[in-house]
């Protein structure tokens, strides 16, 4: 299967706070890759393709929360109580994923330029 991504994906972990708007429903996850136009996630809660979320990602540095509104487009389970879902953009969000990804280097001390 070719992989047709336009962004390069990122493993970063991030807690984040999600309303799921058909059902009106809050819930929390954690990334675990991100790029401009999508974000990978692991919930507690399955999460039903075509659903579509807001989302509100806590920066580990303290700084405001990075918000997004996305859609979901898959999701399976990884065990019991644990699900994975793939969440598309609304629109590709160069400045937010930078935000993230400068978090989480500075977390990690690795310099942007290595």
């Amino acid at each position: 299967m070719d992989d047709r991504r336009m962004f390069t994906r990122f493993v970063v972990e991030f807690p984040m706070r999600f309303l799921n708007r058909e059902e009106n429903k809050e819930g929390e996850a954690t990334t675990f890759d991100v790029s401009a136009n999508g974000i990978g996630v692991v919930t507690s809660e399955e999460l039903q393709p075509r659903n579509s979320l807001e989302m509100w990602f806590k920066m580990p540095d303290n700084s405001d929360l990075l918000y997004a509104k996305g859609e979901v487009v898959w999701s399976k389970t990884m065990d019991s109580n644990k699900y994975k879902a793939g969440i598309h953009l609304e629109r590709p969000d160069l400045m937010g994923i930078s935000r993230l990804l400068r978090a989480s280097n500075k977390l990690r001390n690795i310099p942007l330029n290595s």
